[in-house]
């Protein structure tokens, strides 16, 4: 499980499974990258239903 960050400086890919930890960044500066993690963080259990809701198993 994964999740797809866009801003207008780039773009960063974080893996939610088996920890959250970035995967890929492309131009994101250090500070973006920690706001991004807190946020995704902060809202994992949201993101983790929409996922679920998007892909049923």
């Amino acid at each position: 499980m994964h999740v797809h960050v866009y801003h207008s400086d780039g773009e960063a890919k974080f893996w939610l499974e088996p920890a959250i930890e970035l995967a890929q960044n492309f131009g994101l500066s250090a500070l973006e990258l920690r706001e991004t993690e807190g946020l995704i963080r902060s809202h994992e259990q949201e993101i983790r239903n929409a996922w679920h809701n998007h892909f049923p198993s």
